[in-house]
């Protein structure tokens, strides 16, 4: 396995595990809460939708020229990494709460538990939120799937790394029937970010033409290069907020 193979199984192993969990909490909570049945239900019907929405995008993206593709894809990337980047240093210098499993599935516990009690027959409570909970992860998890393998060439080694993380969070989620709230979800997005930050500069100025000096190599300057000034920006903002004369930014 080349060295971009392995970092893009790796990045799509830990963003869909991500996802998976975050997923797994809405699911777990309104099925405790509420009724099984009809989450399941709500999770079929998204997997069903996101195979459909796949199967459509896949085969589009293929047809598109690799250069133009890498392009569009390297921006794309970009200004995704950068969302996850920005939300995993301010998480990690203090300036935002850290993600906490235990919590959010308490907070959708609640809300199950205040949208009324279901009755006897379809429960639509319980079907809208699982639905919509997997749908919008999951195209988080469509979206990082098509955009790495498209421009690697390489849809099945994407797919097949967040089969594996999706399996590996249902698996870990069934066996203990609770939120996973000891997985270390804030610093994988932090290494997500990194990682999605770093490819999308190199596919997006790849695709524009320009010539990376080792090729393929240069990732392993870029995505250290991009870890580097992550950590030196949490840095700067714990100081930021600690000082009296500086106050905590906006």
């Amino acid at each position: 396995m080349s060295g971009p193979q392995l970092g893009l199984a790796i990045s799509v192993f830990l963003a869909c595990a991500v996802e998976a969990v975050e997923a797994l909490t809405i699911v777990l909570a309104v099925g405790i809460t509420r009724s099984w049945r009809w989450a399941l239900t709500g999770v079929a019907a998204a997997v069903a939708a996101l195979a459909v929405i796949v199967a459509a995008l896949g085969p589009a993206l293929d047809a598109i020229p690799i250069n133009a593709l890498r392009v569009v894809v390297g921006a794309l990337l970009l200004v995704f990494g950068l969302q996850w980047l920005r939300k995993a240093v301010l998480r990690a210098s203090g300036l935002k709460a850290q993600r906490d499993e235990a919590k959010a599935f308490v907070a959708e516990s609640d809300a199950a538990r205040a949208a009324g009690l279901a009755g006897a027959g379809f429960d639509g409570y319980a079907f809208t939120i699982a639905f919509k909970g997997v749908l919008l992860e999951g195209l988080e998890v469509a979206f990082i799937v098509l955009t790495f393998g498209s421009s690697q060439h390489d849809i099945g080694l994407a797919a097949i790394a967040a089969g594996v993380a999706i399996a590996a969070v249902i698996a870990a989620g069934v066996a203990i029937r609770a939120p996973l709230a000891r997985v270390p979800e804030n610093a994988m997005k932090f290494a997500v970010g990194v990682m999605l930050t770093s490819f999308g500069v190199f596919w997006g100025a790849e695709g524009a033409g320009a010539n990376w000096p080792g090729g393929d190599a240069a990732l392993l300057v870029l995505v250290p290069g991009v870890l580097l000034v992550a950590l030196g920006l949490v840095q700067w903002l714990r100081r930021a907020a600690m000082s009296p004369a500086v106050g905590r930014p906006a």
